[in-house]
This record gives C-alpha cells, structure tokens and sequence, in this order.
C-alpha cells in the first residue's frame, strides 16, 4: 500500500509485533522511514501488551525493515534516530549476534 502526503508518496509497511495492525511508513526517496514503536536506537518495541507477539515483531524488523538498506535513517516513536544499518549490526535485541 501507499499514502500520498503533498507531492511525497510513502510505502505502508505492516510490520507487526508491537501491536498486530502496526504500520511502518517509508519514504524510499528521502530513505527515511517513520517506525513508531517497533525499532529503537538500541532496543526493539515491547510486546508484552494484549495481543503483542514477540516473534513476529523480529521477523518484521528483520524481514522488511532492515532489506531496505543500511543506509535508511528511521525515527522511532521516543528517541533519538538511527539507521537499519546500525541497529542490524549493533542492536542486541535484533542485530547480528542476537540469535
């Protein structure tokens, strides 16, 4: 899917875990995806809330966020921003090594 803002077009992502219906916004021109809840700088979204599913929110971080390239800065729903580069090689909670 895809939402129109202005002249700027974003991709809607479901990437669920967090919440089941989550959405994540991307702006493949800018590289720039909006996250909400799902992926911090350093940590991942909690899914201990009714209906949060731990598992599915790794396979969404790792299955359609970080595929978009190492280079996508993203902003997360509190925090500072990163990139899907740095947090797949350094995130203890989804990034390399944290199998």
């Amino acid at each position: 899917d895809r939402v129109d803002v202005g002249s700027m077009c974003f991709e809607v992502l479901h990437c669920p875990g967090h919440t089941p219906g989550h959405v994540v916004f991307f702006q493949r021109a800018a590289r720039l995806a909006f996250v909400g809840d799902v992926l911090f700088k350093g940590s991942i979204g909690r899914t201990d809330f009714p209906r949060g599913n731990h598992a599915a929110l790794l396979a969404a971080i790792r299955d359609k966020l970080f595929p978009l390239g190492d280079n996508v800065r993203f902003v997360p729903g509190h925090g500072a921003m990163s990139t899907f580069g740095h947090e797949r090689r350094e995130n203890p909670f989804v990034g390399m090594g944290s199998d």
